[in-house]
């Protein structure tokens, strides 16, 4: 019996409700010369009952029932199982254009050297309405930084290549085809077909709405990856503080939780992994006799007087750069790469600063900034009224229409890179996504309020991602 080209499996736990739909759009796909690896995963709910009066016996379906193992364990087994040239997973809840398999896998045969391509996909809820189109930006042309992944799901994969690169990391519980596009872009060639070939279900028990554990899944996965292919980089943070007053004074030195709200930053900043030396220059002397006497026996940590003139409101930070770039113990340690922090954002973390640092390893970027990615919906004003940009109105969601909104306070650049432009953020730009918390800033009273509020949640000793 011959091999089929293309292996399918649908992952499946506690979605009856879906999970005809996903089988029956592969079982009408136009490319026929595929086999379908069904992977029941410890499901509770109907979805035995399901399987068994529609697949049971089927000659393109095999059926694998397990306990709950998770999902890259899943697709390791669905990866020693399968027969086809190439493999691709289908959630449960989603489902296929007819022509995908057809599309996609004719892209593969045509080009050997491509390891995966991804299309386009429909979001639609959870009664098949459709909400939107999200559009990609094609990868032929328009495309010189990696670090906007493929969908974990409906990608199909050379299965040699993945073989090659070791299958899914079984540590992760989560966020596959992050893993599996780190470890693809270091060696082969992507690409997308911009033509929407699936439908993502969105609904409440969707596993992308689990923001802090998608992020922190991502930056473990950066930093495996940028420990095993990069050399480390010898990286200063540098935390500025004008001594910005608050009707209570000075915000740096204002209580947050059991501490100062300087005292958040930096306690993040000494346990990061990236960070060689956290350097804090100010001009206020209330500020440099707390974090002095505080912090002063740690060999990381290095006090700098700020020259007053560089802390006015109307000096641009760069002057503040180059004169910590000037001093003797930052000159000996020869950094590579300049953290930012600022006061702002108390809530940053170490692993958002270790994040960062990986995030310029791994895409070769110039700079990172720390960014929320923002849906709301802008205007401007034409005189005649107000206009959403972008078309921010249209049906269609085009990726390089996408708006991330700088929060978190927190950016690296290359010294080299600093070097030439005297820029802090310059040339290509890549980017971390920081959780609501790591985001809030502390620009008024009120924000302060909601910060310690934040603080109060805290438990103590509690690592923060």
């Amino acid at each position: 019996m011959n091999n089929p080209l293309v292996t399918v499996y649908v992952t499946n736990h506690n979605y009856g409700r879906y999970l005809k739909r996903a089988v029956d759009s592969l079982l009408i796909q136009s490319l026929q010369d595929f086999e379908l690896i069904v992977i029941d995963d410890g499901s509770t709910d109907d979805s035995r009952q399901v399987i068994e009066s529609y697949y049971s016996g089927h000659p393109k379906i095999n059926i694998i029932y397990q306990q709950n193992k998770g999902l890259n364990v899943t697709n390791n087994i669905a990866l020693r199982v399968a027969r086809g040239t190439y493999i691709m997973r289908l959630d449960a809840d989603d489902y296929l254009d007819e022509n995908a398999l057809l599309l996609m896998s004719n892209k593969l045969e045509e080009d050997k050297g491509l390891g995966l391509i991804f299309p386009d996909y429909f979001l639609v809820d959870a009664d098949e309405n459709i909400l939107g189109l999200e559009r990609r930006h094609t990868f032929e042309k328009d495309v010189s930084m990696l670090d906007q992944p493929a969908h974990g799901a409906c990608t199909m994969i050379r299965r040699d290549f993945l073989l090659e690169v070791g299958g899914y990391d079984e540590s992760f519980s989560c966020q596959d085809g992050y893993d599996l596009w780190l470890k693809f872009t270091a060696k082969y060639r992507v690409a997308n077909i911009n033509l929407p070939l699936f439908y993502y279900r969105q609904h409440g028990a969707n596993l992308t709405r689990n923001e802090d554990r998608l992020l922190t899944t991502r930056a473990a996965m950066k930093e495996l990856h940028a420990n095993e292919n990069h050399p480390a980089l010898p990286t200063i943070a540098i935390l500025p503080v004008r001594g910005t007053k608050t009707s209570q004074g000075n915000l740096a030195m204002q209580p947050l939780g059991d501490k100062r709200v300087i005292d958040w930053l930096i306690e993040e900043a000494l346990q990061s992994k990236a960070i060689d030396m956290l350097v804090v220059t100010t001009s206020d002397e209330a500020i440099r006799n707390h974090v002095e006497e505080k912090y002063q026996n740690n060999p990381r940590f290095l006090y700098q007087q700020r020259p007053s003139q560089q802390a006015r409101l109307n000096v641009g930070l760069s002057e503040t750069v180059q004169f910590i770039l000037d001093q003797p113990a930052v000159t000996e340690l020869q950094p590579q790469a300049i953290m930012l922090l600022s006061i702002e954002f108390p809530f940053v973390t170490a692993n958002n600063m270790t994040d960062a640092v990986n995030t310029l390893q791994i895409f070769h970027a110039d700079s990172v900034v720390s960014v929320r990615p923002d849906s709301d919906m802008f205007f401007q004003h034409h005189g005649q009224g107000l206009q959403p940009i972008l078309g921010m109105n249209r049906f269609t969601r085009l990726e390089r229409e996408a708006l991330f909104r700088h929060a978190g306070g927190l950016s690296v650049t290359r010294t080299t890179s600093f070097a030439e432009h005297q820029a802090f953020i310059s040339g290509q730009v890549s980017h971390i996504v920081v959780s609501q918390q790591a985001a809030h800033a502390i620009r008024s009273e009120y924000d302060m309020t909601i910060a310690r509020l934040l603080a109060a949640r805290q438990p103590a000793n509690e690592t923060r991602m």
